[in-house]
């Protein structure tokens, strides 16, 4: 584990920071929204703040949407 987090801040890596980020933050919010369910089931609410609920769908989806415009982009330029 602590040689994966060296590799990620290092300079030579083969891992996609950018990804990294992104799924990182999708399974945060399946957590958040797993717990949700199971805590609605017990029934209580969960609180959660909409503006950190959505900072990571912001993330998540803009991570993934460039990483898929510059696949895009990459596709066109080999053409």
């Amino acid at each position: 584990m602590k040689k994966f987090f060296r590799e990620l801040i290092s300079d030579d890596n083969n891992i996609n920071e950018q990804s990294f980020v992104g799924v990182v933050s999708f399974f945060a919010m399946l957590a958040v929204l797993l717990v949700d369910v199971v805590t609605g089931a017990y029934g209580k609410e969960l609180v959660i703040k909409e503006f950190i609920y959505d900072g990571f769908l912001i993330l998540t989806i803009s991570t993934f949407g460039i990483k898929v415009a510059g696949n895009i982009i990459n596709k066109k330029d080999k053409k």
